[in-house]
């Protein structure tokens, strides 16, 4: 918004003498965004905090293990839902200085909302209805999943004709392989869906430690902040070589955009944060585990690096695949189980690493994985 204001000003009056030209940089942006979102995240939660207090939007932990219920009993009547904060500061700090009529930012913006409303619609179940166990639970794992589903179709399909001109990203590209794999339409639209679908759900699982999720959530913001600029800009003002050529990766036009909207998300986590980490004050909840995944999937998608992403999104992955391993386990051997618990950090809990341990230390963990992830980069 503050983009088009200053460029419509420029233009309306050539002779005003407005000579700032900051606006225009796309960096310049994107560390306004971030600051943009961590003082609306960091001023706001406050008072967003006091509102879940009052309606009493507490949560309650209930795992079928008695030793972590046990662990866990002094996050009881936490408000929860804190991801509207999350949601909030991104979105203004989005309008504010993304370019409004880029169609990448239509759909991140989109996906946010969508996203947020599925996760918020499953907290307010689970923590407001008393009645009957059906409300308890929330909604059940088919509906979250057709309604996953149902917005990620309509985005593979707006996104492939987006795209329909350009021949990188009809293409399935690998780390450490400089030739993308031809994709045909409904090859590309699948991989949309599920991807996406995928990310928002792992993101998800990962939520269940004060500050785990939205700490490996900012890192890897960070590093789709670098790679939508890579896949999009040229190297110098004056140049016609493009990052992307450099460094044999996708080159996607106007990708460039979405780094406005990953360093909203950076900063909005860090102003979070302060409100989250151990003793949290606030938990993020369903509305913004799962609005955040979906939106690093998508980033991932347009940039056409989903494969990277597993590299990037490492702690991710582990928690997702630890609860499939200990389900199948669980099936298969009759009753054993592989990890104490599962998804795995809580494995780590019962272990006897104290929280502040376990979420520092998969914090590292996810900081080795974006250095391995953009050291492919240049490896190809």
């Amino acid at each position: 918004m503050i983009y088009h204001i200053l460029d419509y000003l420029r233009e309306a009056f050539p002779d005003s003498g407005i000579g700032f030209y900051g606006f225009q940089n796309l960096l310049f942006r994107c560390i306004m965004a971030a600051l943009t979102g961590l003082a609306i995240a960091f001023f706001a939660a406050p008072r967003i905090i006091r509102m879940l207090l009052r309606m009493k939007i507490g949560d309650r932990p209930e795992f079928h293990h008695a030793a972590l219920n046990e662990l866990m009993r002094e996050r009881a009547n936490t408000p929860t839902m804190g991801g509207i904060i999350i949601l909030l500061a991104v979105i203004v700090g989005t309008v504010l200085w993304a370019r409004m009529n880029n169609p990448f930012i239509h759909k991140a913006l989109v996906i946010m909302f969508w996203f947020g409303a599925i996760g918020g619609t499953d907290d307010w179940l689970k923590l407001t209805a008393k009645s009957h166990q059906r409300s308890r639970d929330g909604l059940r794992a088919w509906e979250k999943l057709v309604l996953q589903f149902g917005c990620t179709t309509l985005i593979a399909i707006f996104l492939y004709s987006d795209m329909s001109d350009i021949s990188d990203a009809h293409r399935f590209w690998l780390p450490f392989y400089k030739q993308g794999i031809p994709l045909a339409k409904w090859m590309f639209a699948v991989i949309v869906v599920l991807y996406i679908s995928a990310a928002s759900n792992a993101v998800n699982l990962t939520d269940g430690m004060d500050g785990l999720a939205p700490g490996c959530i900012g890192i890897v913001a960070g590093v789709l902040v670098v790679l939508c600029y890579l896949t999009s800009e040229t190297m110098a003002p004056a140049s016609d070589r493009t990052w992307a050529s450099y460094l044999l990766i996708p080159h996607i036009p106007q990708s460039g955009e979405l780094s406005v909207f990953f360093a909203a998300i950076a900063g909005a986590i860090l102003g979070f944060l302060w409100y989250n980490c151990h003793p949290a004050q606030v938990f993020m909840g369903d509305v913004g585990s799962l609005s955040l995944g979906a939106a690093v999937g998508y980033g991932a998608v347009v940039t056409r690096n989903e494969v990277l992403l597993f590299i990037i999104g490492g702690v991710f992955i582990m928690e997702l695949f630890s609860v499939i391993l200990q389900v199948g386990y669980f099936k298969y051997s009759g009753g054993k189980r592989l990890f104490r618990c599962a998804p795995i950090h809580h494995h780590f809990h019962l272990a006897g690493w104290s929280e502040p341990q376990v979420v520092v230390r998969f914090w590292l963990l996810s900081m080795g994985f974006a250095v391995l992830a953009l050291a492919t980069l240049k490896i190809r």
